[in-house]
């Protein structure tokens, strides 16, 4: 049989592949000013935590990260939540969270401030252990996780850590300022792992540019980290690409490697304010922040293997005459994103790999 003979037969003998899969990702606004006080407002059916389950269900994602939820050491508001989520008549029955580094006491003065105790001392800016936490949910079964929360900042390869940084503070302080997690979703085509983090938005610092750098690093692990298996990078990276401040050099390098669908939204506010000197696509938003700040931004992202099919994608940003426009508007100011996911190679990239393959042999 011949190598081109062979490589079609590959083609022809593959599988087919399962219905795609929807990722999604949102920070719904599931913070509170205290503990316990998130499960108090669920058990309430507070109209804040009904309005993120209705966007939640309307956008029918088989896994979402949830950038944005209180976590407690029961975890009790996130089976609190899922429960809220079926009666909305999503069954999202596999979940995942841990203690994230927001709002973990360090006992000492991080912010050099005078003060210990603040919520700028914790781990990651945080008033309370689990404030702002991150979640997984799953009608799909998800594998042991690797969580890299631990991590410290001062071990990652080519560090952006403040050089000035006393010894003290660098021998505790973690590179998360959320959460690192490598997720895998048990598919019907096998794993996919989710890489999936909630890092520090890269202002309210000085000319240190501390949280500017921290926010570069906190992209720049994964760099290190990805896995020999189908990926996505999935979270809020608090970082547009185009407008707003950061270091975008890290993502930048990720996308050397990953693939960006820019999921879109339908309809994009008046571009007023701050949204006015913006140079990125409008449509392609996923926070409405103040217009007379940093005005809306792309923050949230799904970023797919390169290997991996993307079959559609899109930002739930509806117009103000859509009946989901209420709930989008009282949940979060972010929107949730979304991307619909083939996990076997196409056709027309298996048949580069075979042709490939097929020119080493013969070479």
């Amino acid at each position: 049989m011949g190598l081109r003979t062979t490589a079609l037969f590959c083609l022809l003998a593959a599988p087919a592949a399962a219905d795609p899969i929807r990722i999604a990702t949102w920070d719904p606004g599931l913070t509170r000013n205290g503990p316990g006080l998130l499960l108090r407002d669920i058990g309430r059916e507070d109209p804040q935590v009904l309005a993120a389950a209705q966007v939640i269900a309307a956008a029918r994602p088989d896994v979402i990260l949830l950038t944005g939820i209180d976590w407690d050491h029961d975890g009790r508001a996130l089976e609190s939540f899922s429960g809220t989520l079926r009666k909305a008549g999503l069954d999202l029955s596999h979940s995942f969270t841990s203690r994230p580094n927001s709002g973990m006491a360090t006992g000492l003065d991080l912010n050099g401030d005078g003060r210990l105790g603040t919520a700028d001392d914790a781990q990651g800016w945080g008033q309370f252990t689990g404030q702002n936490a991150m979640a997984v949910l799953s009608r799909l079964p998800l594998g042991a996780v690797t969580d890299h929360t631990g991590a410290l900042w001062r071990d990652l390869p080519g560090t952006l850590m403040p050089p000035d940084t006393a010894p003290e503070l660098a021998a505790i302080q973690r590179l998360s300022s959320t959460a690192h997690w490598d997720v895998p979703v048990e598919t019907p085509d096998g794993t996919l792992h989710l890489l999936a983090w909630a890092a520090t938005p890269p202002v309210f610092d000085g000319p240190e540019d501390r949280n500017g750098r921290r926010n570069h690093d906190e992209a720049a692990f994964w760099l290190g980290h990805l896995p020999d298996a189908p990926f996505v990078l999935i979270g809020n990276f608090n970082l547009d690409l185009i407008d707003g401040e950061g270091r975008p050099e890290a993502l930048h390098a990720l996308l050397g490697m990953a693939q960006d669908p820019e999921p879109r939204g339908a309809w994009q506010p008046p571009q007023a304010g701050a949204n006015s000197r913006h140079k990125g696509d409008p449509a392609l938003d996923t926070a409405d922040f103040d217009d007379d700040g940093p005005g809306n931004l792309r923050v949230d992202y799904i970023l797919p293997a390169r290997a991996l099919t993307v079959t559609a994608g899109g930002v739930i940003w509806p117009s103000p005459d859509d009946p989901l426009a209420p709930a989008v508007q009282a949940a979060s100011d972010h929107r949730l994103v979304w991307v619909d996911l083939e996990l076997q190679p196409s056709n027309a990239a298996m048949a580069d790999q075979a042709r490939s393959r097929s020119s080493a042999v013969t070479q």
